[in-house]
């Protein structure tokens, strides 16, 4: 267990979730990829009800398994709607793949969505390799519709590790949905052809940022 992994267990989550990340999820993932084995309800069902039975639904443990996404614990390979069963589905672990002292420093502090966020670069472009997302610029309309989305929710707060990594969830989500209609489709999503990207000061100085980084 790494300390990006300890500081999110840490957060605003459930015993159980703990319970459920640290001894069914987080063992059965590839140390390289992070990519866990299938979700198996029947298992993680046993090794809750230890002493007494709490969860007898699929959607109790839906319930844990959003807690841990909410967290930046853990992500969905494939979209899968939130009233459907994730069991058999296989997760993503970013924080078990991330470099732990790259990103130690997006953990310390939350903070609410503010009119002038926008995602870490270099942890969006490295969560939406790790996803699968085919082309990783984003647009200002899906910045803008993640923005607005949660300044309607002034009491969220969360980690920047965890915007970005909700964002990202929001991209992924967003160009796989029915509806989107993008110039041209790659595999099972949807993008366009001649990418228009979010350019503002804020944007820039992370490019700045970082692209030294990069050279190196």
């Amino acid at each position: 267990m790494n300390h990006s992994e300890l500081q999110a267990l840490t957060g605003n989550i459930s015993n159980d979730a703990r319970v459920l990340y640290c001894l069914a999820i987080r063992p059965s993932a590839n140390e390289i990829t992070g990519i866990t084995k299938e979700l198996n309800y029947k298992h993680f069902s046993a090794l809750l009800n230890s002493k007494e039975t709490k969860y007898t639904r699929g959607r109790q443990l839906n319930n844990l398994i959003i807690e841990l996404l909410q967290q930046g614990l853990v992500s969905f390979i494939e979209e899968v709607p939130q009233d459907k069963s994730f069991n058999k589905q296989k997760l993503l672990l970013p924080l078990l793949v991330l470099a732990d002292d790259d990103y130690q420093n997006l953990h310390q502090s939350k903070q609410s969505m503010n009119v002038n966020w926008v995602p870490n670069d270099t942890l969006y472009q490295d969560l939406a390799q790790l996803v699968g997302i085919i082309e990783k610029d984003y647009y200002k309309e899906e910045l803008g519709d993640f923005i607005a989305y949660w300044m309607g929710r002034p009491d969220a707060l969360h980690t920047p590790f965890q915007w970005t990594h909700r964002f990202v969830q929001h991209i992924k989500k967003n160009r796989t949905k029915l509806g989107y209609k993008p110039v041209k489709q790659l595999a099972t999503q949807t993008v366009n052809k001649k990418p228009e990207l979010v350019a503002d000061d804020n944007t820039r100085k992370l490019v700045e940022k970082y692209s030294g980084k990069h050279q190196r």
